[in-house]
C-alpha cells in the first residue's frame, strides 16, 4: 500500500520563495481589450509590434514560476530514468496566447492534477525498479541497504539532476529517510524516486535569480537556474550532467561559457524536437490530428491525411532550420516539401516510395510553374484554416494577421449574425463564397474587421477545405485575387512570396519565440530586447537557430524582476 509522503519531502527546499500552486502573476487580458473595441477598432498592434516606437532601454520583466508542461514532464522523467516508461495521464496543458509554456506559468495546478502527478510518478518508478536490468543501470551499483555509500551516491546524483540544483547534506538525509521506510532496498529507492518525481522541486521551475547589487530591482539567474532555463527552452527536458557541472563550476556565469553550452545544446538532436514543438504550437498544427471533414463532400479524406499534413509542415520547418540552416523566411516560398502517399495523391505528384523515411515521407521538389510552394500552399495550413464543409477566407486571413504579422483582430460581437446568407441568388444561380462574404460585409458591425482579413484569405480560394487545388466553385471559375495592405496578389503562392519579404514576419516570430521561452507576454520595458533580437536575426541572414542562440545568450534571458513575486509570497 502506498503511503503519502511527509510534507517536508514533497514541498520546495528551504529558501524557495514561492509556495506550490500559487498563481504568481496575472497576465494582461487581451480579451478585455477586445471586448472594449468589439469590431470597431479592428486590427490592433500587438504589444511591442514593429510599428511602435523604439524603446530607449531594456528593463527585465517579472519572474514566473512555471510548472513543467506535459511534454517536458514526460521527457524529463524518461531522461532521469534512463528510457521510456509507461504512459500516464497528467494535467492537460492550457495554451493561452498560443503556448503551453505560458499556460504552465499562469495557471494553478488542480487537486486532480496533483493526484495525476503522484500516480504518474509511482507508475514510472515502479516500472523501472521492477526490472532488474534497468534498476541496475540506473543506480549504477548493487546497494546492500539504504545506508550504504552506493545508495546514497545514487540518491544525491538523482536529486541533483531532478531538482536542477545542488543538494545539501541535510536535505539529502531527509530524502534518505524515505528510502529506509521499506525493508527491501530496491523498493525503498523506488519510493524515493516516486517522491522526487512529484515534488514541486521537480514539477516547478524555480528561476528567480539573485539580486544584482549594481542594479536595484534586477535579479540575475545564477548558474543552476540558468542551466534549467537553457535546457528546457532548447531541449524541453532536464539539464544533462555536463550542463549541471558547468553551472556548478560557474561556467554559465561567464558570457563565453554560456555561449559554449548554448552551442552544444543547439547541436544536439534534442533541439530539433523542441523546435518542432515550438512551430507545432505557433502554427496550430495540433488541430490537424483531429481534423474532420464532411465525408459526402470530401470522400477521399481520412484522419490519417490530417496527420500526414502535419508531418509535411514539420519536415519543411526542419529542412529550412536544421538541414539547410538557412533563411527562415524560405518556409514561405520553398519549392522543396515532403509528402507521403496520401499527400502525393492529393497534390497529384508522382513519388518513388523507395526513398521514403521511416514514416513514409519523401522529399520532393514542386513544379516551378505550379500552384504550390511554401507553407501557405500546404494542405495542412489550408485545411486547418477551413470548415468541415467549405473554405474560410476569414479564418485564413485572420491566421496571417495574427500568427504571422502579430496583429490582433477583434472577435465579432456576441450578438452578431454569422450566417453568410443564401448560397443561391433569386434566380437560383449559385453564389461563390466571395460573393456571400461581400454581402456579409454590408453589415456595418462586420465590415471593418472583415475588410482587414477577407481580402487576404480570398486570395487562397483556389484551394478547397482539404487543401486540394481547384479552378471551379459551384461550376464557376475561381477568383483567387487577394490584397495584403494594398499589395495585390493572386493565389497562395504569390501571398507566400509577399510574406517572405514582409519585415513584420521575422519581427513577429521573434516576439513569439520570446514569449514561448519566457513563459509570458512581454512588457513595455522589454520591447527593446525584442527589437535587438530581431536585429540580430536579420544580421544572421534570418537563420532561426541563430535567433535561438541570440535569445538564450541575451540579457533578457538571464535577468528578471522579482519584486512582484516576493511581495505576493509574503
Amino acid at each position: 500500500m502506498r503511503s503519502r509522503f511527509p510534507r517536508d519531502l514533497v514541498e520546495p527546499a528551504r529558501g524557495t520563495r514561492v509556495a506550490q500552486g500559487r498563481r504568481v502573476r496575472r497576465l494582461p487580458s487581451i480579451a478585455v481589450v477586445l471586448a472594449l473595441v468589439g469590431c470597431e477598432g479592428v486590427v490592433l498592434d500587438d504589444p511591442a509590434s514593429p510599428g511602435r516606437a523604439t524603446s530607449a532601454s531594456y528593463e527585465p520583466g517579472p519572474a514566473v514560476l512555471p510548472r513543467l508542461t506535459a511534454r517536458q514532464y514526460r521527457r524529463s522523467v524518461e531522461d532521469l530514468l534512463g528510457g521510456p516508461v509507461p504512459e500516464s495521464a497528467v494535467e492537460a496543458d492550457t495554451t493561452p496566447f498560443l503556448f503551453a509554456s505560458i499556460g504552465a506559468a499562469s495557471t494553478t495546478l488542480s487537486a486532480r492534477g496533483a493526484q495525476q502527478f503522484e500516480e504518474a510518478a509511482h507508475v514510472a518508478a515502479d516500472a523501472v525498479f521492477a526490472d532488474e536490468a534497468r534498476r541496475g543501470a540506473l543506480v549504477g551499483c548493487a546497494p546492500a541497504s539504504a545506508d550504504d555509500l552506493c545508495a546514497r551516491a545514487f540518491v544525491a546524483r538523482f536529486l541533483r539532476r531532478a531538482f536542477r540544483r545542488a543538494i545539501e547534506d541535510d536535505e539529502l538525509e531527509r530524502w534518505m529517510t524515505l528510502a529506509r521506510v521499506e525493508p527491501d532496498v530496491w523498493r525503498g529507492l523506488a519510493s524515493l524516486v516516486a517522491g522526487a518525481l512529484q515534488s514541486p522541486s521537480f514539477v516547478y521551475r524555480v528561476e528567480l535569480g539573485d539580486p544584482d547589487p549594481t542594479r536595484p530591482g534586477w535579479s540575475r539567474l545564477h548558474g543552476y537556474e540558468l542551466a534549467s532555463r537553457l535546457s528546457f527552452v532548447l531541449w524541453g527536458r532536464v539539464p544533462d550532467a555536463a550542463l549541471l557541472d558547468a553551472a556548478e563550476r560557474g561556467v554559465l556565469d561567464t558570457h563565453e561559457g554560456l555561449r559554449h553550452e548554448a552551442r552544444r545544446l543547439l547541436g544536439d538532436d534534442r533541439a530539433r524536437e523542441t523546435v518542432r514543438a515550438f512551430f507545432r504550437e505557433y502554427l496550430g498544427l495540433a488541430a490537424l490530428d483531429a481534423l474532420d471533414r464532411d465525408p459526402t463532400l470530401f470522400p477521399s479524406f481520412t484522419p490519417a491525411l490530417g496527420r500526414s499534413m502535419r508531418g509535411e509542415i514539420e519536415r519543411l520547418v526542419e529542412h529550412v532550420v536544421f538541414e539547410q540552416d538557412g533563411d527562415f523566411r524560405a518556409i514561405f516560398d520553398s519549392p522543396v516539401t515532403f509528402v507521403d502517399a496520401p499527400l502525393a495523391a492529393l497534390y497529384e505528384l508522382p513519388i518513388a516510395l523507395d526513398d521514403a523515411d521511416e514514416e513514409g515521407f519523401v522529399r520532393v521538389t514542386l513544379p516551378a510553374g505550379g500552384v504550390r510552394a511554401g507553407l501557405l500552399t500546404t494542405a495542412g495550413f489550408l485545411a486547418a484554416q477551413a470548415h468541415p464543409n467549405l473554405t474560410s477566407p476569414t479564418r485564413r486571413g485572420k491566421f496571417v494577421r495574427e500568427r504571422l504579422l502579430c496583429q490582433l483582430v477583434a472577435d465579432p460581437p456576441q450578438d452578431i449574425e454569422l450566417d453568410l446568407g443564401e448560397a443561391e441568388d433569386d434566380d437560383g444561380r449559385p453564389r461563390t463564397l466571395r460573393e456571400r462574404l461581400a454581402m456579409h460585409r454590408e453589415n456595418p458591425a462586420c465590415a471593418t474587421c472583415h475588410a482587414q482579413i477577407d481580402p487576404i484569405g480570398l486570395g487562397m480560394e483556389d484551394f478547397d477545405a482539404i487543401g486540394a487545388h481547384r479552378t471551379l466553385e459551384a461550376g464557376r471559375a475561381i477568383d483567387a485575387t487577394g490584397d495584403l495592405d494594398a499589395l495585390a496578389f493572386e493565389g497562395a503562392r504569390e501571398l507566400g512570396e509577399l510574406m517572405r519579404h514582409d519585415g513584420r514576419v521575422p519581427a513577429c516570430v521573434t516576439r513569439q519565440l520570446f514569449r514561448h521561452a519566457i513563459g509570458r507576454l512581454e512588457e513595455e520595458r522589454e520591447r527593446r530586447a525584442i527589437e535587438e533580437l530581431t536585429e540580430r536575426f536579420a544580421e544572421s541572414g534570418f537563420r532561426f537557430r541563430e535567433l535561438l542562440f541570440a535569445l538564450v545568450t541575451s540579457e533578457a534571458f538571464r535577468t528578471v524582476r522579482t519584486t512582484e513575486i516576493e511581495e505576493e509570497a509574503r
